[in-house]
């Protein structure tokens, strides 16, 4: 969450606009039914790019951004669609993920880039997705109706039945566009995949085994699936299915096919890692953001997630959860009269307060419900299903910051008690070591010696609790060997 882009999700749901025909799919050579033209795919992507950048921000490394545009330019020539207008984008985000949005638009998280050990595995997840482009993913999910539309980010984890059974309305206001797409489109996009790093001289072994760095993701983080997978659902065994692929591939085409380990290990020394401290960061039951210099309580036992825009957290078992976000307004009546136009509220309650000497209004609210369409009866909102939100708009160092706890009207009343503790606890930030902390790194070093995986991190500075971690990060076990002088990534400051 940064003081540049604090506008974050709310923006208003893209119209797909829609042309009924028949065209060929470019992938399958089948002829289909098109619900998107060519132009409107790429008038998408121009048009979904600014959110996805204030979304997320974009991470600044000239060496790597030079590197995806050569090898992604590069896999765009061979591809089945070489006339789009591809353009590739790092996003400042610590998730592991790679998402493309239609018309030729392919980002990658440094969290991802992190993770890759070699350039292979970097262009086999480079191939699935320019191969949802290429395929029109998005267009035949539009046309089944499974089109993803706006969701909250980590929704599906922070809070599932919060938000299950209130997503079509926070669709209007807090959301971000997230293509999902069936299983037989990833199973194609992991053929797509190994077809395309192959063409351009990878060995697309390497994606397969990528696929075992994120399963080992999901499992020590203790959550469902890291995002890269929530958004690639998986088709059975992706792992075996994709070495197939891969053998078939290199069968039919022999040829020396390229993995460059250490190349693409020097080329992220020193790509960030972890959440970036200006943005905020999580410690010992506090949120803190040294930028815009608050801190504030996150409850116990919940679950957090932060962004260039917006902090969340929510309770494990998804019936109660919090968004931080900068409020759209000068003054705090300008504010709460914005919010409650901006997401249709009706207010239950209002009142005036101040928090530790800042000015504040609380505001407790119900979401309206849409407008039926003409003709049809106006259906009864259950306030117990409904969501509720308890919103405490708080002006602070010359901004006003919206934070809104979430719960169905079951259960609001059990939750805003956690609600008012957060709220009435967010001050201001002095503590010079948070103020001042620097962001962790992925560092690039050369084996000390022979040994395990477990002795050489360990000799090269590493505590015995991050060797799960850094073997993570490096793709092998604690007790793999290592040979002296072979590259391996350690974090640090």
């Amino acid at each position: 969450m940064n003081s540049l882009s604090l506008s974050y999700r709310f923006y208003l749901l893209i119209a797909l606009l829609t042309a009924s025909g028949c065209a060929r799919n470019p992938v399958t050579g089948k002829r289909e039914i098109s619900l998107m033209s060519t132009e409107q795919e790429i008038a998408l992507g121009k048009e979904s790019h600014p959110s996805v950048v204030a979304t997320m921000g974009l991470y600044e490394n000239k060496s790597l951004q030079a590197f995806m545009n050569e090898k992604g330019k590069a896999m765009a020539r061979i591809s089945h669609r070489p006339d789009l207008p591809y353009q590739f984008y790092i996003v400042d985000s610590p998730i592991v993920n790679a998402f493309a949005v239609p018309g030729g638009y392919v980002y990658f998280t440094r969290g991802i880039l992190a993770h890759f050990n070699n350039e292979a595995e970097f262009a086999g997840v480079l191939g699935h997705e320019i191969g949802h482009i290429t395929a029109k993913h998005a267009a035949r999910s539009q046309k089944s109706q499974l089109l993803s539309t706006l969701a909250l980010i980590g929704g599906a984890v922070l809070a599932p039945q919060v938000v299950g059974q209130n997503m079509e309305a926070l669709q209007q206001g807090l959301g971000l566009l997230s293509l999902k797409y069936s299983r037989d489109h990833e199973s194609e996009s992991d053929k797509l995949g190994v077809e395309y790093s192959s063409k351009i001289g990878y060995d697309a072994n390497q994606m397969a085994d990528f696929f075992n760095t994120l399963k080992r993701i999901s499992e020590s983080s203790g959550q469902a699936v890291p995002q890269f997978m929530s958004t690639h659902p998986d088709p059975g065994n992706r792992y075996t299915r994709v070495h197939e692929l891969a053998k078939d591939y290199q069968v039919k085409n022999p040829a020396t096919y390229q993995v460059d380990r250490d190349q693409y290990l020097r080329l992220i020394d020193g790509i960030m890692y972890g959440e970036d401290p200006k943005q905020g960061f999580v410690e010992n039951g506090q949120f803190y953001h040294p930028e815009l210099r608050f801190q504030f309580p996150v409850p116990s036992g919940w679950q957090s997630q932060n962004s260039p825009s917006q902090f969340q957290m929510a309770a494990k078992d998804g019936k109660s959860a919090m968004i931080l976000m900068l409020a759209n307004g000068k003054s705090l009546d300008e504010a709460a009269q914005n919010l409650v136009k901006e997401l249709s509220l009706n207010v239950l309650e209002n009142s005036k307060t101040t928090i530790n000497g800042n000015p504040a209004y609380v505001l407790i609210s119900r979401q309206q419900q849409q407008q039926q369409q003409q003709g049809q009866p106006q259906q009864q909102q259950d306030p117990k299903t409904a969501l509720q939100i308890g919103t405490w708009l708080i002006q602070y160092n010359n901004a006003v910051y919206a934070l809104h706890g979430l719960s169905s009207g079951a259960d609001f009343n059990n939750a805003f008690g956690t609600f008012k503790q957060v709220a009435g606890n967010f001050r201001s930030l002095t503590d010079s070591d948070k103020l001042n902390r620097k962001p962790e790194r992925v560092f690039v070093k050369a084996a000390p010696r022979d040994g395990s995986f477990r002795d050489v991190v360990t000799a090269l500075g590493a505590p015995a609790s991050r060797v799960e971690e850094l073997g993570v990060l490096n793709g092998l076990k604690a007790d793999d060997r290592i040979t002296r002088g072979a590259l391996v990534k350690i974090i640090g400051r």
